[in-house]
């Protein structure tokens, strides 16, 4: 399919209401939808997401995730801060180390899901 097609719809207008109804019921608050929304938008970067499956198998300083990368820790620094201020990842001092790691459980499970999801096909 082109990107540029639309996708297919309805050929005569109906409404079904009880889809509509059960939706509607379902549908979370405008608040909560933008903060998914600001959510998959950190998720959205690709050095990002490098950086936060690296700290899925363990918990790595500025200067590991530099190194695997092939980023500078200035460039590191800067994506840790905005997935710390996402709350996506979190970290602890160790004397002059500073070492990060996911978040928590949820974080690890959705980059899973995301991924087995891509490569279903």
């Amino acid at each position: 399919m082109n990107i540029h097609e639309e996708s297919p719809m309805c050929e005569e207008n109906c409404v079904h209401e009880n889809a509509v109804a059960k939706a509607r019921e379902k549908m979370e608050d405008e608040e909560v939808l933008y903060a998914v929304s600001d959510f998959f938008k950190v998720m959205s970067d690709s050095t990002r997401m490098k950086i936060m499956q690296a700290l899925d198998s363990s918990e790595m300083c500025v200067c590991d995730l530099a190194e695997l990368l092939k980023m500078t820790k200035s460039a590191i620094s800067h994506q840790l801060k905005i997935l710390k201020d996402a709350e996506l990842v979190k970290y602890r001092r160790d004397g002059k180390n500073v070492f990060y790691s996911l978040k928590d459980e949820h974080v690890r499970m959705i980059i899973d899901i995301a991924i087995e999801h891509i490569k279903e096909k």
